[in-house]
C-alpha cells in the first residue's frame, strides 16, 4: 500500500465496480426520497405479479 489511505484502491473493488452502470445511479440520487420509495414500491408490486403469474403457471402444468 503506496502513498496516502486516500490513494489506495482496492483491485478487488476496481474490478466489481467495471459492472456497475453509474447512470442509473446518478439518476436515481436525482430524485426525491419520497420518489425512491414510490419506485422501490412499483418494482415490489412488479415482483409480486412475476411471482404470482410463475406459480400459477407451475399450477396448469401436470
Amino acid at each position: 500500500m503506496k502513498g496516502s489511505p486516500d490513494e489506495y484502491r482496492d483491485p478487488v473493488v476496481e474490478v466489481y465496480k467495471q459492472d456497475i452502470d453509474r447512470t442509473l445511479i446518478r439518476e436515481n440520487l436525482k430524485l426525491t426520497v419520497e420518489e425512491r420509495f414510490r419506485k422501490a414500491m412499483a418494482l415490489q408490486r412488479f415482483a409480486e405479479e412475476l411471482r404470482r403469474a410463475g406459480q400459477k403457471v407451475r399450477k396448469r402444468k401436470p
